[in-house]
């Protein structure tokens, strides 16, 4: 098969005008491949490309390509190159396509379609954004429940080439309601004359076209599914989601909740395509908001201005104590955000999620303050830094590190459900946040332990 290395035969065939060869070459490999072949090329020489391929593959290839690839592509080519590419797309690719583009280019491109592949565009894109309506192709194959096997197959040749996918049928009434469902293999392995009907289980899992993209996901996971039903509020199958659809909404999702946990806004396109004012701006903000909020750090400490005037050897542990408050919060919010994104915990958890917390930071704090107990005493066996009253110091960042800790693993694993609780994205309560809010708040535990342990 064909690689990367031929890339400059490619180039070569294609300046020299020798399409037949390059058409006969080409038609011959997987779309993912003619892709990665034409990827360097230059929209121009892709649209050339395009005219050579034959019209099916063209649309497969297309339907391959990133989306801002595609916009791209589509500003090189001719209408009628446009036209023949639209119809020929899946209708989800299609949709997914459209929805990106500007409200006017979706509406001149919409009019190049067929009057049969307008309507559909039409009512994928009449569904909500994010909802599992947008993902889905109106190309399967439904069967009725009082054919037989050997009629299936025959209806199978007759309207399967057209059909996303044929692995699993959908048995329909006269109405169109799902009522279920059954693989091929069943059909295949069952006598011709035996009815459909005898071997429904009538068990099927379906998705309704206005979920959540995300619910897709959750369900192909939890029932190990490479295809599923949708129907609507009424119980009519009105299309179909498959597995590589759904893997492009998880990483979808994936990616935006690793951008809101490193503390910006996510983004919409790959980092190189994203204008560099839009990357200004999605990170500026995020990090004003946590500037201002670190700005209480200062604040606080100004509160306890007088306690570091008579022991200025705290002051040489502020940054220890808030990394590892901020450090401890950011740990549990990453854990909690995570399990919350895949269903290991529930709102309904809360409570053994403190209990569970109030352990771990009982236990990490105590491990860290050992650390910095004996760090201390170590260090005042051959240095006077600390001041005769070294060993109170060493027990003042024991007890603080252990509050610091516990309080840090305690918000940052109930802030992604407090989130959750009030509808807002867990993500949200980012590490950088989270290790914001305990830097403020582990000053305060700080100094007042202290005050307690060295002020009196």
């Amino acid at each position: 098969m064909l690689g990367k290395l031929l890339q400059p035969e490619l180039e070569e065939l294609l300046h020299k005008g020798e399409y037949a060869t390059l058409r006969e070459t080409l038609q011959d490999m997987d779309p993912p491949d003619v892709v990665e072949m034409i990827e360097e090329l230059p929209s121009t020489e892709t649209a050339l490309l395009f005219r050579i391929l034959p019209r099916t593959l063209a649309a497969d290839v297309f339907e391959y390509l990133p989306l801002e690839d595609q916009d791209e592509l589509l500003k090189a080519m001719g209408q009628e190159q446009i036209a023949s590419l639209l119809n020929e797309m899946d209708p989800d690719d299609r949709t997914a396509l459209l929805e990106e583009l500007p409200a006017e280019v979706t509406r001149r491109l919409l009019a190049l379609l067929s009057p049969e592949e307008l309507l559909v565009a039409k009512q994928l894109l009449g569904y909500p954004e994010e909802s599992i309506g947008r993902r889905m192709t109106t190309d399967y194959v439904s069967i009725s429940p009082d054919w037989t096997c050997d009629r299936v197959l025959a209806h199978i040749r007759a309207h399967g080439k057209d059909s996303e996918t044929i692995n699993v049928l959908y048995i329909v009434d006269a109405k169109n309601h799902l009522i279920d469902d059954i693989r091929l293999r069943e059909i295949l392995l069952a006598p011709p004359e035996r009815i459909v009907r005898d071997l429904m289980d009538h068990t099927f899992v379906s998705l309704r076209a206005t979920d959540d993209q995300e619910t897709a996901v959750t369900m192909f996971k939890k029932y190990d599914r490479v295809v599923l039903p949708v129907i609507d509020s009424g119980g009519v199958l009105v299309g179909i989601v498959t597995v590589d659809d759904v893997l492009d909404v998880a990483e979808e999702e994936a990616t935006e909740d690793i951008h809101k946990l490193g503390g910006l806004e996510a983004l919409d396109l790959p980092y190189f395509s994203t204008h560099l004012g839009t990357m200004i701006r999605k990170r500026a903000g995020w990090l004003v908001l946590l500037f201002l909020g670190e700005l209480l750090t200062a604040t606080a400490m100004g509160f306890f201005e007088k306690e570091i005037e008579k022991m200025v050897v705290l002051a040489l542990f502020v940054p220890l104590i808030i990394s590892s408050g901020g450090n401890s919060g950011s740990q549990a919010a990453s854990l909690i955000i995570r399990a919350l994104a895949l269903g290991e915990v529930t709102l309904a958890d809360w409570w053994r999620v403190v209990h569970r917390e109030v352990l771990t930071g009982l236990a990490l704090g105590a491990i860290l303050g050992a650390v910095g107990f004996l760090r201390i005493s170590i260090w005042s066996a051959f240095s006077t830094i600390y001041g005769a009253h070294w060993l109170m110091v060493a027990f003042t960042i024991w007890f603080a590190l252990i509050g610091v800790v516990l309080w840090g693993t305690l918000a940052g694993s109930l802030l992604p459900l407090i989130m959750k609780r009030v509808g807002a994205d867990p993500a949200t309560s980012s590490a950088p946040f989270v290790a914001t809010l305990v830097d403020v708040t582990g000053l305060v535990i700080y100094f007042s332990i202290a005050s307690v342990t060295l002020m009196r």
